[in-house]
């Protein structure tokens, strides 16, 4: 039977082939403590990498068996509206009744809340599968990680009420935007307003674009503090929908990840409970909220990649045109090639990431149960800045090339293509939100600028070349890689040097691309060193892919000057 887990060495290679593994691990298991109270936790290292393996491996039949064939039905019939209440197209049932069994659920939370206790990366192995075998499900499943949210900054009477919930198959949901508050969430309006009489916080007011609005539990972005305005006046707080008091007023009716109920809410007089503190809802709890969803919709990106690869490269091998299979045309295994290496290129890109959350997230929480030593804290501090960088990078590219290889799937399809009989269409579909929720790529860079004219990028870029193996038979690849730094960091001098703001945000994108670029090559060469069998032809493909693209970010930057902005507000 098929298996997307052990049918790809390449999702094993980026779980076991990272020196910060044994880290993340010793960190996440507080060398071993749960080991006398848990018959499941592990004793010691091995025995907790064999465990995420075998429930990777589960978790690879359930995606292969059950959630892909059912992904063109689910696809198809989509979620209704009834009465106030979301149903799922049937399919998805299906979907959930495996999820749960398998005990996929709560999969990162602490075993004392019956949770897997597992680290982000292999959630992330585990995310990205499930989205590989259908976008739309994976966002319902994915919710889950709002979980770490509540956990994180909630306290403990809430962590005991509702984490087990969430852990035992219960979904969530993050209830942010409004028909007047997209990206600038400061614009937050649904009020919040505290009842002596129900001895609660009431809810009112209309929540849009929600994913999967009628999960079990949410966390709600409300205005806590009369007459404010702004950021300063919002605060986080708990819905439960057994307390009732919010009803969908519709799905609406999107261009693709059918199988995710996208909802307008309706509250009112809805009871919540405050999470956290007062007026540090978008301040602090909304931003490690979005940092963590950034980073599932990078994993989600990842895997439908690797569908759009998988399908384009099947529909090659078995279509034959002029006599000839089409894989063996240039125009056909130029594109799949480069398909390929974008795909392996986003994905060390993804589990980089990863693992640098892994490590601060981890220290984090040690934090709430005892003082950090000195090197601990210095250890929080470096990842927590590294996993900052990293995340707008990951989820950016691998959002615009989950749109690219499906763009290429269908042009490999050719006509067949544009028939709704074929599975690219679909992954076309929904690969366009990618780029656009949870922080479309023009915010990614904009998260991402300081570390670009801050110069970390260009330091990160330098240790990372410093620091990887690459191999000698790669010599050649790591010296365009080094003239790639160049280029990238003259870019960056040239933006500085002439102190123009609106200069620099029209050559920020520019600047982004170039720095995760280089990032990724040097990434792609590491994985190319240690199993040349699976990475040798992506890094050779990715690096010249990258250098003609830091090349042509590099001309525009070179010739731009401040003057140039006028011809682009025509």
């Amino acid at each position: 039977m098929p298996n997307f887990y052990s049918d790809h060495p390449e999702l094993k290679f980026q779980l076991e082939n990272s020196p910060l593994m044994k880290r993340i691990v010793e960190l996440k298991e507080r060398n071993y403590a749960d080991k006398d109270t848990f018959d499941y936790a592990p004793q010691n290292f091995e025995d907790a990498m064999d465990s995420y393996d075998r429930v990777c491996e589960l978790t690879g039949d359930i995606c292969a068996n059950i959630i892909a064939p059912n992904a063109e039905a689910v696809d198809a019939e989509g979620p209704h509206c009834e009465n106030g209440r979301v149903r799922y197209a049937s399919k998805t049932y299906e979907n959930l009744d495996a999820t749960v069994k398998a005990g996929l659920c709560g999969v990162t939370m602490p075993r004392r809340y019956n949770g897997l206790n597992f680290p982000c990366t292999a959630y992330t192995i585990i995310n990205e599968m499930i989205a590989t075998a259908d976008a739309g499900f994976e966002n319902i499943w994915s919710l889950q990680d709002c979980i770490e949210t509540l956990y994180e900054f909630g306290d403990e009477e809430q962590r005991k009420k509702y984490v087990p919930r969430v852990c035992a198959g219960e979904t969530m949901s993050m209830d942010l935007t409004e028909p007047d508050a997209g990206s600038d969430l400061q614009s937050v309006m649904l009020k919040a307003t505290w009842s002596e009489k129900d001895n609660c916080w009431l809810l009112n007011g209309c929540k849009r674009f929600i994913t999967n609005g009628d999960s079990d539990i949410h966390l709600v972005l409300a205005r806590s503090e009369e007459g404010t305005k702004d950021g300063r006046g919002l605060s986080m707080f708990i819905y439960d929908k057994n307390q009732g008091g919010v009803n969908v007023r519709r799905i609406e009716n999107k261009l693709g990840i059918h199988g995710s109920p996208t909802c307008e809410l309706v509250y009112k007089n809805a009871k919540a409970e405050l999470c956290g503190s007062r007026k540090l809802g978008l301040i602090k709890y909304v931003m490690a909220l979005m940092n963590g969803a950034r980073l599932g919709i990078a994993a989600q990106s990842v895997g439908i990649s690797a569908a759009a690869y998988e399908e384009g490269l099947a529909y090659a091998k078995d279509r034959k045109q002029f006599g000839n299979e089409i894989i063996n045309f240039p125009a056909v295994y130029d594109m799949l090639a480069i398909m390929k290496a974008k795909l392996d290129a986003g994905r060390t890109l993804l589990y980089q990431t990863a693992r640098y959350v892994d490590i601060y997230k981890c220290l984090e929480d040690i934090e709430r149960e005892r003082k950090l030593t000195p090197e601990e804290r210095a250890e929080l501090k470096k990842f927590s800045k590294l996993a900052d960088a990293f995340t707008p990078l990951s989820k950016g590219m691998n959002s615009e090339y989950a749109n690219q290889n499906t763009y290429d799937c269908i042009q490999i399809h050719g006509g067949s293509g544009f028939m709704l009989e074929y599975a690219c269409q679909r992954l076309y579909r929904d690969a366009r939100i990618t780029s656009i929720y949870e922080g479309t790529t023009q915010l990614q860079t904009v998260a991402a600028i300081r570390y670009v004219t801050n110069g970390f990028y260009g330091q990160v870029i330098a240790d990372l070349l410093a620091e990887t193996e690459i191999a000698p038979e790669y010599a050649a690849l790591k010296a365009r890689v080094e003239k790639m730094a160049e280029k990238y960091n003259a870019a960056v001098a040239k933006v500085d040097e002439l102190k123009d703001d609106e200069f620099k945000d029209f050559c920020s994108r520019h600047l982004y691309e170039m720095a995760a670029d280089t990032v990724m090559s040097i990434l792609i060469l590491g994985d190319a060193t240690k199993r040349p069998d699976l990475f040798d032809n992506s890094a050779r493909v990715y690096v010249r892919y990258a250098a003609a693209e830091v090349e042509k970010h590099s001309d525009f930057v070179a010739d731009a000057q401040p003057a140039d902005l006028a011809n682009y507000r025509k």
